[in-house]
């Protein structure tokens, strides 16, 4: 077994992304996307990584710009960004001819839905956590303040606190987030299996978001888990456990 951890990976435009591969040489590979204003080291890519470990599947984990130990500063990045730096370290260490299974949490599994189309011929499944596509659009600049809206478009810049987190916004992060609709497409037409996750007590992301992606995927075999007395995180050993169990599931479909 070939296990490498906290390598940079520089994109086309110089952006040094910190990513850990692990490489059991098997044909299937597990690709974890973060969420906003998170990292690669939280409980979810941790476990998922263990998970992969156990059955000897490859494993790829990796910081968008701006995020965790990536280069690059986190005003700088938007939608398009991440999700390109995404798809060009998918690209540079995972063959074409391998198989792969997404996994998104929150803003990562609107990252995932955006490479569908890149890697369509080669992914055979995916598992939502918290999903959260469109959320800057549907969960932020809707619900401000006439204030809050003149601040970002003439400062370009603006904290905003949720809970006990402070989200700096930038005006091109929400012109950026337009450009990559993905709940208004009439339908990604992929027939894989899609299991997604959601807290009945996530705070943060509705269940209706989840709920959308099942109904644009119209080809796909669906599954949509509620969580009891789940939060946004779902980092509870009980929700990892349910998680990793799902991926297994996905996983013994296509052996």
């Amino acid at each position: 077994m070939n296990y490498k951890r906290s390598k940079y990976f520089s994109t086309s435009t110089n952006r040094k992304i910190k990513y850990s591969f692990l490489n059991n040489n098997n044909q299937i590979v597990v690709v974890f996307f973060h969420g906003f204003m998170s990292d690669m080291i939280g409980a979810k890519p941790v476990a998922v990584e263990s998970f992969c470990k156990k059955k000897k599947i490859d494993f790829l984990k990796f910081e968008y710009s701006g995020h965790g130990k990536s280069f690059g500063r986190f005003i700088e990045g938007n939608i398009s960004n991440w999700t390109n730096d995404a798809k060009q370290i998918i690209k540079a260490k995972i063959n074409k001819n391998k198989k792969l299974i997404f996994v998104g949490s929150s803003m990562g599994s609107w990252i995932a839905l955006n490479l569908f189309i890149s890697f369509k011929k080669q992914i055979i499944g995916f598992l939502g956590i918290s999903s959260a596509p469109e959320f800057l659009e549907q969960l932020m600049w809707k619900k401000f303040s006439k204030k809050i809206k003149k601040t970002i478009m003439t400062k370009k810049f603006y904290e905003f606190k949720l809970g006990n987190f402070t989200y700096p916004l930038t005006k091109q992060l929400i012109m950026d987030g337009r450009k990559n609709r993905v709940l208004s497409k009439k339908k990604i037409n992929i027939k894989i299996p899609i299991t997604l996750f959601h807290g009945m007590n996530d705070e943060i992301v509705p269940l209706r978001f989840s709920r959308k992606i099942l109904k644009i995927c119209k080809k796909a075999k669906k599954k949509l888990i509620r969580i009891k007395n789940g939060d946004h995180s779902l980092s509870r050993n009980s929700d990892l456990k349910k998680i990793c169990a799902e991926l297994n599931n996905i996983l013994i479909q296509n052996i």
